[in-house]
């Protein structure tokens, strides 16, 4: 018996914060169009020497980089995943986000625990949704960010889900619109569109056409709190539902059921934490992120969700793991 784990998980900062550096530093973007010598690398990135070596060598432990004598390369994940010129699988923007606003707010968990409070923007007056939608690059690089983030969601989604059986589908606070455009992908015979508020329209529907589904995926403008659903065969919740109290979780479900015919179905997707609460530790962490950014947002086990599904009313619901730590609980109508 060592305290090598116990080291290793209170020390993660350390290489949390090495990625999110890099990420800042545009590192991985540097490294796209092929190797590069170290200093070199260096240089263009304005780096001082002192800790130039062990930078880079610290990301090749971490399985970030590669290196082949002094020159350095980016990883198949890495040159997938931080190469902003892949923007349907980029997830920089995301990580751009926890090093300028969860790194820091995350440093007040001990406060949150003890008093149930937000830690973010709102501890001055300000929302975490209203910094997000500020400016127009704030809401595009989350908007890109959720698109890499859920894009090997949604493609299992698309591949999981009995499709053939429906017609039409609308994802509620569909971001970009990365799971609509899987789908459809996916599924010709099926049209489809996204929900969500009136300033992601354009971004929405730029990404749309760039796929070239315009005819067949349409923006539905609104907000899920004041304004009814749009109604089609399948309603689907993405990563939407943890950001809520326990009562504003269940109006959305009362709302996507009154907007479902008979027969229709709710796929709501989240990192559910396993029933037992012992192994989705990524599922555990990002309630405890609700906590830091949200007054009552938490995240929830699939039996859980299930039984809010009943409450409202769905006659039948399961569970199905689809991609990582992320599963869906689809409740039929």
């Amino acid at each position: 018996m060592t305290p090598e784990h116990i080291l290793q998980v209170g020390l993660g900062f350390w290489g949390s914060k090495t990625l999110l550096s890099a990420v800042e530093l545009g590192l991985f973007a540097e490294l796209a169009a092929g190797p590069q010598e170290g200093m070199a690398l260096a240089n263009r990135l304005g780096l001082h020497p002192r800790g130039v070596r062990d930078f880079l060598d610290a990301l090749v432990a971490l399985g970030l980089l590669e290196r082949n004598g002094r020159y350095y390369a980016n990883t198949p994940e890495t040159a997938t995943f931080l190469d902003p010129a892949k923007p349907g699988a980029y997830v920089g923007g995301l990580l751009h986000m926890a090093n300028a606003r969860l790194y820091p707010f995350w440093g007040s968990l001990t406060e949150a625990l003890r008093t149930g409070q937000p830690q973010n923007e709102s501890k001055t007056g300000g929302n975490a949704f209203e910094k997000i939608y500020s400016t127009p690059e704030s809401l595009r690089s989350f908007l890109g960010a959720m698109t890499g983030i859920s894009s090997g969601i949604a493609r299992a989604i698309a591949e999981k889900f009995p499709w053939v059986n429906y017609r039409t589908f609308i994802d509620i606070g569909t971001a970009q619109g990365g799971t609509p455009v899987q789908i459809a992908l996916k599924h010709s015979h099926l049209t489809g569109g996204g929900f969500d508020l009136p300033v992601v329209g354009p971004v929405f529907e730029e990404y749309v056409a760039a796929a070239g589904l315009a005819n067949r995926v349409r923006f539905y403008p609104g907000s899920f709190f004041t304004d009814p659903l749009p109604s089609a065969d399948v309603l689907i919740m993405g990563h939407i539902l943890h950001d809520w109290s326990m009562e504003e979780k269940r109006m959305l479900l009362a709302k996507a059921y009154e907007a479902l015919p008979k027969d229709g179905a709710l796929i709501v997707f989240e990192a559910l934490i396993d029933d037992d609460r012992r192994k989705n530790a990524f599922g555990l962490l990002m309630s405890l992120n609700m906590l830091i950014e949200t007054p009552g947002g938490f995240d929830f086990t699939g039996a859980d969700c299930s039984g809010w599904m009943r409450e409202a009313g769905f006659r039948e619901t399961r569970v199905e793991h689809l991609s990582g730590p992320d599963s869906m609980v689809v409740g039929i109508k």
